[in-house]
């Protein structure tokens, strides 16, 4: 099986190594730090702070617009380094990952109504100041829903991975297992946030826990030592002389 335009496995490996460091960086930056730092309880407020730091916020969704792009060609890249082990698998693995980016970047659209209704003389002119704050706190509250939604997605997405990387031989299996922890908090998260938010807020540190440890394992392993190529090679092998086997059989 040939990779990515004759690119060596490992080459491969570490390219997506990089790839994911920057999601996980910028990621940080968007999802978790400016939000921190801008939105608060007060409605009122968290108007004041996105006026008073509009540079930031900006930023904050030009880092998640980043964030969505790594996503295309790290899917890619996983696809054609696990492929080996399961190419159903991993092609399944690319649908969720497309589907999960697709809702991400709509996300984005959403989080930039506040911005655009809080630096406009059309909306502060036209709207109460109380109408107008709520409606620019508004994008924040259902910023939650669509990382719920999106967090389905990558849940599955990460119970792929996490499923070829046991069966792949060249990747550790106990980042297999941190992985399969991190898929299922991403699930539980997710359809908690659903079915009683209340409970999900609750959980929100001990969720963000696997994902750091899981994803932050394959990232560093990646980066580090790539995969092991011989292994690689050998399960590439064998997904051909068992996919002839499958086309003589056809025949």
């Amino acid at each position: 099986m040939d990779s990515i335009a004759g690119t060596s496995p490992r080459q491969m490996a570490r390219t997506a190594g990089v790839l994911y460091l920057i999601n996980i960086v910028f990621g940080a930056f968007a999802i978790g730090l400016v939000p921190a730092i801008l939105i608060v309880p007060d409605v009122a407020a968290t108007a004041h702070n996105i006026q008073t730091h509009e540079m930031l916020y900006r930023l904050g969704l030009a880092a998640h617009v980043v964030v969505t792009l790594t996503n295309i060609p790290m899917a890619l890249i996983f696809y054609d380094l696990l492929k080996v082990v399961n190419r159903r698998l991993a092609l399944l693995d690319v649908f969720f990952t497309l589907v999960a980016t697709a809702v991400e970047a709509a996300g984005i659209l959403n989080d930039s109504t506040s911005v655009v209704l809080l630096g406009s003389r059309h909306y502060t002119s036209a709207l109460p100041p109380a109408q107008l704050h709520a409606l620019a706190y508004l994008p924040g509250d259902l910023s939650t829903i669509d990382y719920s939604i999106y967090g389905v997605f990558y849940g599955l997405d990460i119970a792929c991975v996490a499923y070829l990387v046991l069966r792949s031989t060249f990747l550790p299996r106990a980042i297999g297992v941190l992985l399969a922890i991190d898929a299922l908090a991403y699930l539980a998260d997710g359809f908690t946030d659903f079915l009683a938010p209340g409970v999900a807020a609750h959980l929100v540190p001990w969720i963000g826990l696997p994902t750091i440890v899981g994803e932050g394992s394959l990232c560093l392993w990646l980066l580090v030592v790539g995969v092991d190529v011989e292994r690689w090679k050998e399960r590439a092998s064998a997904a051909i002389r068992m996919r002839s086997s499958q086309m003589e059989e056809l025949a």
